[in-house]
């Protein structure tokens, strides 16, 4: 495949060659140059590696569905109990749903997705199917990840490990936890469950952590130990985590330099909170930082519509970024950040000024987008893009294609 006249990263218009799955030439746009078959036009577009979501609940979306009124109730297992009453009283069948998420994700630009599945004593295995139906359908078109997540905690109800074994004999590929201490009160056991059903079925862990303050950096060094001791360097990552940074500056710094030490990654959401850990400071240690949308349109808020470009705008507005190498550096977190949580071979950014992911030799996973630079194509969110994944076209002009 050549892709005719991009712009990566913002740069000089060039032609991208592609070979297999590869980028294995770039050269100067030659206007003048013939075209073959397979040539896709990219008309003076950016060229940005395709997004990245290593946090969506494709599980208990509405996207597709009616809006209705908010019926949430605060704290994280109120809220679950309203998903838990709602999320079978819909008229489109729930795997249709999920599949129909991942397909809107995938015509915006995002080829890479590590979604939470929740296993529980009421859904059973119900939800997990459902994102591995949607993973499947969409094989040839984005790389999925399924997480087997204890949304309800492991301890609360009986049953509930015995679920998340059985998913992961069938095939989950992260093993899941949530606030170990303010939500199951009881952290040791907890995580003792988590590392040890991922290390018994050798799957990555993903902890999904809401805890304020103190106790969430309590819960934090807790898996720290347990990632050292068990030597699980490289395969651990925490999820939301939005009040690490809340306590002190000196705690901060250590977290940082603990998470670069022992190559834990982190997911955001780009909360609208102040005390999270500063992500200019993460890049610059070399922390894998990747973001997500969390939920699309659910029973636990009205927020997310499956487009990344969306949510990297709202990165870069909460971190109060205005320099475009800060904004540049929210959209490498958008796309190759994530991808370097889902797999080591992706290089990951090492801070303010990099920008990977479209060079020779690079995985041709590319979503190419109308605007003069990066920075104002994550302010204007435009709607002219082409997605590519593994050197094939499987979206072009917010549709996919070939499914």
């Amino acid at each position: 495949m050549l892709i005719h006249d991009v712009r990566p990263w913002g740069g000089d218009p060039v032609d991208l060659v592609i070979d297999g799955s590869r980028i294995s030439g770039i050269r100067p746009h030659d206007a003048a140059a013939a075209t073959e078959a397979d040539t896709v036009d990219g008309r003076g577009r950016l060229a940005l590696p395709a997004f990245s979501d290593v946090h969506v609940h494709l599980d208990s979306s509405r996207i597709g569905l009616p809006f209705r009124p908010h019926t949430g109730r605060p704290g994280v297992w109120d809220m679950m109990m309203n998903d838990r009453e709602n999320w079978r009283s819909t008229d489109v069948p729930h795997d249709e749903i999920v599949a129909g998420t991942l397909e809107q994700m995938i015509a915006k630009g995002t080829t890479r997705v590590r979604s939470y599945a929740q296993v529980d004593v009421d859904c059973r295995l119900e939800k997990f199917d459902a994102v591995v139906a949607a993973k499947e359908k969409f094989a040839a078109h984005a790389d999925v990840q399924v997480m087997t997540f204890p949304q309800a905690g492991i301890l609360r109800e009986a049953g509930t490990v015995e679920l998340l074994e059985e998913s992961l004999k069938q095939g989950a590929d992260v093993m899941g936890g949530i606030d170990p201490s303010q939500l199951d009160r009881d952290p040791a056991k907890h995580l003792d469950i988590v590392f040890g059903l991922a290390e018994k079925y050798q799957v990555e862990i993903d902890i999904h952590l809401h805890e304020p303050g103190e106790l969430g950096v309590f819960s934090t060094e807790l898996v720290l130990e347990r990632t050292r001791a068990l030597g699980m360097q490289g395969k651990v990552t925490m999820s939301h985590a939005y009040d690490l940074g809340s306590v002190s500056e000196a705690v901060s710094r250590r977290l940082i330099d603990e998470f670069a030490d022992l190559d834990i990654a982190m997911a955001t959401v780009a909360p609208s909170t102040t005390g999270h850990l500063r992500l200019v400071d993460l890049a610059a240690a070399g922390v894998r930082v990747g973001l997500g949308e969390d939920g699309q349109r659910d029973y636990w808020s009205p927020y997310g519509n499956c487009d990344m470009l969306d949510r990297t705008w709202q990165l870069a507005f909460v971190n109060g970024f205005r320099r475009d190498d800060h904004i540049e550096l929210a959209l490498a977190v958008a796309t190759m950040g994530g991808a370097s949580i889902m797999s080591h071979d992706s290089p990951r950014v090492t801070g303010v000024g990099d920008r990977p992911g479209v060079a020779v030799g690079d995985r041709a996973d590319l979503v190419l987008v109308d605007g003069e630079t990066p920075t104002s194509a994550v302010m204007d969110r435009g709607r002219d893009r082409t997605v590519i994944h593994d050197g094939r076209v499987v979206a072009d002009g917010l549709r996919v294609v070939g499914a």
